[in-house]
């Protein structure tokens, strides 16, 4: 068994290293679960951010003069720039220090939501959506590497990750709410000016309670691979969401290029042993896929709600509320109870077949209503589904890795994690898109009539993600020899 396959099996050896890394006393436990809230803070934010404009965003299209076809880039954008830039954002963490990473991260997010909020174009606004991105790739893999060394402790490990994925599962839904309030009340230009208090509030927390760390990465940025892989990111989106093969190919072209140099060169931006172990990919596939089929629920729902429904944006965000209910009883009453108890692929492969049947209900949507009937049970579906899948593939993505490159196991898990919102954002808005206009009857018809179709293709990516979780996340129950 390697060392990797080692630290996961038993989890001791990784737990006594991080705890050197950390220089973690019984003084400082406290600290640590203080350190958690503050970092809590700092994930939901980027998790609000990631939809909290996607209810604000038919107010925005408006004001701003987008069309249909544009206005998923304002998602997009921002999901974009975070997969493309997480390689690099996590390898910047295990270099500069954790601590130091967080602190700037927030600062540079609070920085690009200004802009934003003050935006006089569409373009404007997309392009400061997509800095924003860039310093979420900075953030994110900063906030899970310092969950991943510092719980370490089953029992302790799948309280922490509860934490975490509850927010990854009721932040979009949270944002929603949110972004009605705002956008009803004051603007939608609010719901990036909201980002500024939160960002002060987790980076003064963060720098007083977050620990240090003395295990840092040595070596030089891979400039050169980072562009490699952003610029195949984008290029695979890009041509996703305005069917160009050619374009895709380059796309794919270039990562494979990004690979071949990271198993040739010293000082790599993702060694890859990271991504070669079974379980490891096994999760980050699996994340990868459930929001590939998620986010365009959650893009389409806002629609359907105040396009067709005709609600105001706040009636929309209340709507959305059950969702973060449901989130909160999968990621705290059933991934932080059993996830001591049962392998991983116990609670990933069930949670990933009843998003699947959420969003396979909301194929049902008609132009006279149904959210009693259809939204709601759809809604409590996805929340318990998705947060049951999250909790436990952020902590097996994250299991077993030595902790001077915790940051760029953790980037891997959040790319996959906002490549799938990209892909899936731009796949089945074209899909949604092309069957509304290919449609034949009234508009609020021909709309749903889309919605539909894509959500239908949404529900099958889900099957997928159970299907990979099922098949490669071999790993026992944690704490059990593998």
């Amino acid at each position: 068994m390697n060392s990797e396959g080692a630290g996961r099996a038993s989890g001791s050896g990784s737990a006594r290293s991080a705890a050197t890394a950390l220089e973690i006393t019984p003084r400082q436990d406290s600290r640590r679960w203080v350190a958690l809230a503050f970092i809590a803070v700092a994930q939901l934010m980027i998790a609000l951010d990631a939809t909290i404009v996607s209810i604000a965003l038919p107010s925005a299209q408006r004001a701003l003069g987008a069309s249909d076809a544009d206005r998923q880039w304002v998602v997009t954008a921002y999901t974009l720039a975070f997969g493309g830039l997480l390689l690099l954002g996590g390898r910047v963490a295990d270099l500069l220090g954790r601590k130091r990473a967080f602190v700037v991260g927030l600062g540079g997010f609070a920085l690009a939501s200004i802009a934003g909020g003050s935006a006089p174009t569409f373009a404007v606004l997309v392009a400061s959506r997509a800095v924003q991105g860039a310093f979420a790739a900075l953030l994110a893999p900063t906030a899970l590497s310092l969950l991943a060394v510092t719980f370490t402790e089953p029992k302790e490990r799948a309280t922490a990750f509860a934490v975490y994925g509850s927010i990854a599962g009721s932040g979009a839904a949270i944002g929603m709410l949110l972004g009605g309030v705002l956008t009803q009340y004051f603007s939608w230009r609010w719901c990036l000016y909201v980002n500024l208090p939160i960002a002060l509030a987790a980076g003064v927390g963060g720098w007083l309670y977050v620990p240090g760390s003395t295990a840092r990465a040595r070596g030089s940025l891979d400039l050169p691979g980072a562009a490699l892989a952003g610029a195949g990111l984008v290029a695979i989106v890009y041509a996703s969401s305005s069917q160009l093969a050619l374009l895709f190919a380059v796309g794919v072209a270039l990562l494979g290029l990004f690979a071949l140099r990271e198993s040739r060169i010293a000082a790599p931006l993702l060694p890859l042993r990271i991504v070669a172990d079974r379980v490891r990919t096994g999760a980050y596939l699996s994340v990868g896929l459930a929001l590939a089929g998620m986010f365009g629920a959650y893009l389409f729902l806002t629609y359907y709600l105040q396009v067709v429904l005709h609600y105001t944006p706040l009636q929309a965000g209340v709507a959305f509320l059950p969702i973060t209910v449901a989130s909160q009883f999968g990621s705290w009453l059933i991934a932080r109870r059993l996830m001591p108890r049962v392998p991983p692929r116990a609670l990933m492969v069930p949670g990933a077949l009843v998003a699947a049947a959420g969003l396979a209900l909301l194929t049902q949507l008609h132009v006279d209503g149904g959210y009693l009937t259809v939204v709601l049970p759809a809604e409590l579906l996805l929340g318990a589904g998705l947060s049951t899948l999250m909790v436990p593939a952020f902590s097996t993505a994250t299991r077993g890795v030595e902790p001077r490159q915790a940051g760029v196991a953790s980037a891997v898990v959040n790319a996959t994690q906002q490549l799938g919102a990209s892909l899936g954002t731009a796949v089945l808005n074209s899909i949604a898109v092309a069957a509304t206009a290919a449609f034949a009857g009234p508009r609020p018809v021909a709309i749903v009539h889309g919605f539909a179709q894509a959500t239908a293709v949404g529900a099958g990516i889900m099957v997928l993600a159970a299907l990979v979780a099922g098949l490669l996340i071999n790993a026992p129950r944690p704490g059990q020899p593998g």
